[in-house]
C-alpha cells in the first residue's frame, strides 16, 4: 500500500511524501481505501511548508538554479521539476484603490457584477482577474496579468509574472502558501519566472497563518499607499 500511495501522489505532481507521512497514513487499522489516503496526503502536503516539514522528502526537490533571482542574468533556465509555494501575490492590472476594494470583498467572501453582489465559490470566475465598470464596482475579466513572488525549498524567493493568463491564478483564488511545479525548460529573465500554462502545475494549497498575517498586512499597505485614513480618501 505504501509504493501504491507513494505512486498514487508522485502521479499528481505533488511534493514527494516523506516516508513518516506514507507510515502514519497507511498503518491505520482498519486500513482506509487507497482514493481516502491520496485525498489526506494531497491536502496535507499542499498545506506544508516546503522548506521545513517534515512530511515532505525535501531530499527529492529541486531548488531554483543558481542565478534565477539574479536581475542582471538575461536568462536561467530549470533543469528539472521545482516545487514551489506562493508568498506574495499582485494583480498589476489594477490600481491601489481596485485592489483594496477587491481584498475588501474577498474578506466579506464577495465579488461584484455590476451593481448586483455575486458569492464567490471555488467553481465561479477568477475575481482577481477584473476591469471597472461604470457603476464603480470592479467585474472579472480575462485580461488581468499578475506577478507573484515564489519560494522554494531552500528559501530562495523569486518573482514571477504571467506570460500567459493561467487560470486559477488571483487573489481570492491563489491562497498563500499555495503550491505550483514548474517544468524543465521554464525561463526566467531578469530575475523574474516568466508562467505560461505550458510549464506551470497549479497544485493548490494554503498556509492558513501566512495567508492570514499577509491579508492583513497587504491591505494595511495598500491603504495607505492609496492615501486611506479611517476608511477614507481624498484622491481616488
Amino acid at each position: 500500500m505504501t509504493t501504491q500511495l507513494s505512486a498514487a501522489i508522485t502521479s499528481q505532481s505533488l511534493p514527494p511524501p516523506s516516508q513518516s507521512l506514507l507510515t502514519s497514513l497507511t498503518t491505520r487499522s482498519p486500513q482506509p481505501p487507497l482514493p481516502s489516503l491520496i485525498a489526506t496526503a494531497k491536502a496535507r502536503l499542499l498545506a506544508a511548508d516546503l522548506t521545513s516539514s517534515t512530511l515532505i522528502d525535501t531530499t527529492q526537490l529541486h531548488p531554483f538554479p543558481a542565478g534565477t533571482d539574479n536581475a542582471i542574468a538575461k536568462e536561467v533556465r530549470l533543469g528539472h521539476n521545482t516545487h514551489v509555494q506562493v508568498v506574495n501575490i499582485e494583480n498589476l492590472s489594477l490600481s491601489r484603490w481596485e485592489q483594496i476594494e477587491e481584498l475588501e470583498a474577498v474578506e466579506r467572501g464577495e465579488k461584484t457584477r455590476g451593481r448586483q453582489v455575486i458569492r464567490v465559490t471555488d467553481e465561479g470566475e477568477d475575481a482577481d482577474t477584473a476591469q471597472r465598470l461604470g457603476s464603480g464596482t470592479v467585474q472579472a475579466g480575462k485580461n488581468a496579468t499578475h506577478r507573484l513572488v515564489l519560494q522554494d525549498c531552500k528559501g530562495t524567493r523569486v518573482y514571477a509574472v504571467e506570460l500567459k493568463r493561467i487560470e486559477g491564478i488571483g487573489i481570492g483564488k491563489t491562497s498563500i502558501g499555495c503550491k505550483l511545479m514548474l517544468r524543465p525548460g521554464t525561463v526566467a529573465a531578469r530575475g523574474t519566472v516568466l508562467l505560461t500554462t505550458e510549464n506551470c502545475v497549479l497544485l493548490g494549497g494554503k498556509i492558513d497563518a501566512w495567508h492570514e498575517a499577509w491579508m492583513n498586512g497587504r491591505m494595511a499597505r495598500l491603504k495607505e499607499a492609496a492615501g486611506v485614513v479611517n476608511g477614507e480618501t481624498a484622491t481616488r
